[in-house]
């Protein structure tokens, strides 16, 4: 099948012969008529099977022209990069069209983005966070809306948006078309399904556990965070071969302390992102990566999923996910648009557990590779890996849970107030023999008559 069989009005393919396509991926095709007949749809697919263009193809098909200043497609998506990147799918798709696409999103002047809005728009792509914000000010209408876009959904659910989405719901026209896709189903995500949509139909393309053919993937067994960076440091130093590599590691503090190390050898080849930096900082160093000016990226989860980043040569899982999904999520930024590409993963011995659970989704073993005796084996350990000491019979220590606060200390025995209730004037009258107010009219009176 080619675009062309999807009787796509002609604006669309022209779009799309620019953009170098003509045959569309599993998901495009099975969900293409699904969405266009205005029935709610569930989609299941991996990430990078292009579940972007599977949902706006056939809504920019039927979405007419109007001049009307309320939007008629909500997009609904996890994060901020992602905001930005399926605004630009969208722009590049209505190339030949005429509609009003805007991203709005936390962390940026919410004034700007009321302006933006009061000019009109047809098609809003946005966070929860800031969607509701914005609807809450009244200058946002959703009183039009008609198809209502939740992508990365799972995510969503993962990062607690499950109330904001609900309040969102509330103030959405009850005739909608609800459209979901997601790369994984889990029990909260078919929860909301059940709650809120309309006996959908479901669009499944691929397990999630099931790896892309066209990723060759390798395991090395490595004993701790400096022998990573070693490895690491050799890998890279065959900058042909290693052309373009997206390193994941698990939290914010870890994607610091490696940028640090990889700094000393790659500096201007370098970059990374996560929640901690700027905005403007995530969005240029995602630019450099995507335009090759960076050759490396490192990232956490949250902030590289779903970004459609081509020809990435080598995934690189410095820390092995706890979540098995996670790693399918990961590798799959490799590979893509029928690409081949390479996913590697450093794992150490706590880490035995997660890579059971990983080859048991993918129902696969990793192949392991021998570490290269050129790579210095490093006893140094950082302080994740360290031994916790633990007091033992003391008495006196709290356990985690029973500890207060850091700004907890206990009153000082003159500090330490009873609540008195109705009592305390009485108290304080026996006490002083006169009345807690001091401007008692009666009593100033009474004085001065007795002192008389």
């Amino acid at each position: 099948m080619t675009f062309s069989d999807l009787n796509l009005n002609t604006p669309l393919l022209n779009a799309i012969n620019d953009l170098g396509f003509t045959t569309p991926t599993p998901i495009q095709e099975q969900a293409f008529n699904v969405v266009a007949s205005g029935k709610d749809v569930v989609g299941i697919a991996q990430t990078g099977t292009g579940k972007t263009f599977a949902y706006m193809l056939p809504i920019l098909k039927n979405l007419k022209y109007s001049e009307q200043e309320n939007p008629r497609v909500l997009v609904l998506v996890p994060t901020r990069e992602l905001v930005v990147q399926v605004v630009d799918e969208i722009e590049k798709l209505s190339k030949y069209i005429n509609n009003r696409v805007l991203g709005v999103y936390g962390g940026t002047n919410i004034n700007t983005q009321k302006k933006a809005i009061a000019e009109g728009l047809d098609i809003l792509v946005a966070t929860p966070g800031r969607l509701y914000d914005l609807a809450l000010t009244r200058v946002l209408q959703l009183k039009s809306i008609q198809k209502l876009v939740i992508d990365e959904v799972d995510v969503m659910l993962d990062l607690g948006f499950r109330h904001q989405l609900i309040n969102i719901f509330d103030i959405l026209p009850q005739r909608r078309q609800n459209i979901m896709f997601s790369a994984t189903m889990t029990q909260d995500v078919d929860l909301l399904i059940n709650d809120f949509f309309k006996s959908p139909e479901r669009v499944s393309i691929a397990v999630s556990g099931t790896p892309l053919e066209n990723i060759a993937q390798k395991r090395y067994n490595v004993p701790n965070f400096y022998t990573k960076v070693n490895l690491l440091v050799e890998m890279l130093q065959d900058e042909e071969h290693f052309n373009k590599v997206l390193i994941f590691v698990a939290f914010k503090r870890m994607a610091d302390k490696l940028f640090d190390k990889l700094d000393e050898h790659f500096k201007e080849e370098l970059c990374v992102i996560h929640s901690n930096k700027t905005q403007n900082y995530r969005l240029r160093s995602i630019e450099h990566f995507r335009n090759g000016d960076n050759r490396i990226l490192i990232a956490t989860d949250v902030m590289a999923r779903g970004l459609d980043i081509d020809n990435v040569s080598h995934v690189i899982n410095f820390d092995t996910p706890d979540y098995p999904e996670n790693y399918m999520h990961r590798i799959g930024r490799t590979g893509r648009a029928e690409r081949e590409g390479e996913a590697l993963v450093f794992t150490t011995e706590k880490d035995q557990e997660a890579i059971e659970n990983i080859e048991a989704l993918m129902k696969m073993t990793i192949p392991v590779e021998e570490l290269p005796e050129t790579v210095e084996i490093s006893t140094e350990l950082i302080e994740e890996e360290r031994p916790q000491i633990k007091e033992r019979n003391n008495p006196n220590k709290r356990s985690d849970e029973d500890a207060p606060g850091p700004a907890f200390h206990e009153k000082s025995a003159k500090n330490q107030k009873e609540n008195l209730g109705g009592s305390y004037k009485f108290k304080i009258a026996a006490k002083y023999k006169k009345p807690k107010t001091k401007g008692d009219k009666n009593y100033n009176r009474r004085n001065k008559n007795f002192k008389k």
